[in-house]
Order: structure tokens, then sequence, then C-alpha cells
């Protein structure tokens, strides 16, 4: 059941990538493979990376309030275009935008799966 969920996740993940690119200027993915790439990269650089980033900035967290968690997202969101074939990101803005979207479709997505 729970690799189920964990696949049903990432295939949403992927659709909502699509939908981000289509209305985010500035982000591109060529194909539903290329987003579902991103998608699982995504998550595990949220699962492994995120936290040990967050760890070693805390003090600037705390300086900006937590304001700079949008910033430490959208780096690593623009991070994921420099690897992934596929999937362009041209520039901090959109990256910025583009990680806030997704981690509303995650979030939105853990509360109804």
């Amino acid at each position: 059941m729970f690799i189920l969920k964990a696949i049903l996740k990432i295939v949403l993940t992927a659709g909502a990538l699509i939908g981000i690119a289509h209305f985010v200027p500035g982000i591109a993915i060529t194909s539903f493979y290329s987003a579902f790439i991103v998608a699982v990269v995504w998550g595990l650089i949220m699962l492994f990376v995120r936290p040990v980033l967050a760890l070693l900035t805390l003090p600037i967290t705390l300086l900006t309030l937590g304001l700079f968690t949008f910033v430490l997202n959208a780096l690593l969101f623009w991070f994921i275009a420099t690897f992934v074939s596929g999937f362009t990101v041209l520039g901090f803005v959109p990256a910025l935008e583009g990680s806030v979207c997704l981690t509303l479709v995650g979030w939105v997505l853990h509360l109804l799966l």
C-alpha cells in the first residue's frame, strides 16, 4: 500500500510540474518522463539533502524569520535543472515561483493521501 501511495504522489507531482511549466515563464519541461525524473529527484532531495542544509543555514533562517527557507527551496529547484535533461529553469525568480508552487502541491498531496 505504501509503494502505491508513493508512486501516485510521484506521478501527481510530475503532472503538477508540467502544469507549473505551462504557467510559470522561465520553466520548461520537454516530456512527462523528464517531469517524472524531476519529481523523483525533488522527493529525494527534500528527504535527504534539504534537512542537512536547513540545519546548516539555521542561523540565517532565524535571522530572516524563516524566509530563507524559500530561498533554499528555490536554489534546490534550480540545482535540479542543472543535471536533469529536459528540465530548464531560467533564473532565480522562476525557480522561486516553481518551488513555491511545487511545495504547495506536495503539501496538498500529503493532506489528501
